[in-house]
């Protein structure tokens, strides 16, 4: 039996969420669990006549009833229509106007066209009603097609628009990744833009802040197999962000040796991360000796993936125990490098956009300063 607090929770959500556009991106065969299972499961009120419709769709679609798309659930309509269409003639898939009437993603634009148009004339169609999103994941994509610079240009326009990525929430990795996947050099500059603009999504840090970023033989294997990204990179990536959002910052690079990476205020990330180098071992304990400093530091952040030395002895016994250590293990090696679980020392596996958020809303807990994490009353 599910509570009914998160039944209620569950409809407020679907009444949030479920509007046309979702249920024709989202409601797939694909998915295990559909639109309809979520309304049996908590009833979703429908406070507007075209969201009972809406809701009764969806539950029509899951349970295989052949029942006609109700008049007021327009884009629906168009979207089947635009299908059948396009059976007959591919080319209605490059009216622009009808593209977005019927929610058409860029995905099923593709899949219905295959072979049968050119994909510069439609990504040229598909453009205007993409969103924030999708427009960074396919800048690849435009170039294979030979997008004009035209049309690039109202891309790039986009793409470093402060508003649009404050309201995308997109986190610097993105834009890191998005950077190093494209082959042309017309994208550069408004990655570099947005990727700078993303910072603000980067929660600043008061005091002093050591950040110690592992460059390591081993830090330089992939992410993911999903990611052209290295761990080395992601983790300098972090570091500098970081770094750029504290109120004062110790950014250092360390490995068989250590040493300071100079920046900048408001200097771009891209430039800060060129200056990160190939540095052999994981003397993590030598870096912290060599850096960290009593009564100075507020916190340590180091981003490794823990293959360190036992030279030294444990890093994270040379720092007070009421300074807070936060480690991003990037590579989930099998032994950490030195106690975590309590005492202020914190350890996470993996690295994604979230983590930025992790820091402030562990020392607010810890000092409760209940205020920053849910607003005051």
């Amino acid at each position: 039996m599910i509570p009914k607090p998160v039944k209620r929770g569950l409809a407020d959500a679907a009444a949030r969420l479920y509007d046309e556009y979702a249920l024709l991106k989202y409601d797939t065969a694909s998915h295990g669990y559909r639109f309809g299972d979520v309304i049996d499961l908590c009833h979703p009120d429908a406070a507007e006549p075209w969201r009972g419709d809406l809701y009764r769709h969806a539950l029509d679609r899951r349970h295989g009833r052949d029942n006609p798309v109700p008049e007021s659930l327009g884009m629906i309509r168009a979207a089947a229509a635009l299908r059948e269409r396009a059976a007959e003639d591919p080319s209605v898939l490059l009216d622009s106007a009808a593209l977005k009437a019927a929610g058409m993603t860029w995905e099923d634009a593709l899949s219905l066209a295959g072979s049968k148009l050119p994909k510069r004339a439609l990504w040229e169609a598909l453009i205007p009603s993409m969103g924030y999103t999708a427009i960074l994941r396919n800048l690849r994509n435009f170039d294979d097609a030979g997008l004009p610079d035209s049309v690039a240009e109202q891309v790039a326009a986009r793409l470093a628009d402060p508003e649009q990525v404050a309201r995308s929430r997109q986190f610097p990795f993105r834009f890191l990744s998005a950077y190093r996947a494209v082959p042309s050099l017309r994208w550069g500059h408004p990655l570099e833009q947005a990727l700078g603009a993303s910072l603000a999504n980067v929660p600043e840090l008061n005091g002093r802040t050591l950040v110690l970023v592992d460059r390591s033989g081993s830090m330089f294997g992939p992410v993911s197999s999903k990611s052209g990204l290295n761990r080395a990179d992601t983790a300098a990536l972090f570091g500098a962000a970081v770094a750029l959002r504290c109120e004062h910052a110790d950014l250092v690079q360390f490995g068989t040796s250590s040493a300071r990476v100079d920046y900048r205020a408001a200097e771009s990330v891209l430039k800060i991360i060129d200056r990160f180098g190939n540095l052999g071992g994981t003397y993590t304990a030598q870096a912290v000796q060599s850096h960290y400093r009593e009564g100075f530091h507020t916190r340590v952040v180091i981003v490794t993936d823990e293959q360190t030395a036992a030279r030294g002895g444990d890093p994270l016994g040379l720092i007070a125990e009421r300074v807070p250590v936060y480690t991003w293990n990037l590579a989930g090696y099998r032994y950490g490098h030195g106690p975590s679980g309590g005492a202020n020392r914190h350890t996470f596996g993996g690295l994604s956009d979230g983590a930025f958020r992790l820091i402030p809303m562990l020392e607010a807990g810890q000092d409760a300063r209940w205020s920053d994490l849910f607003g005051a009353a």
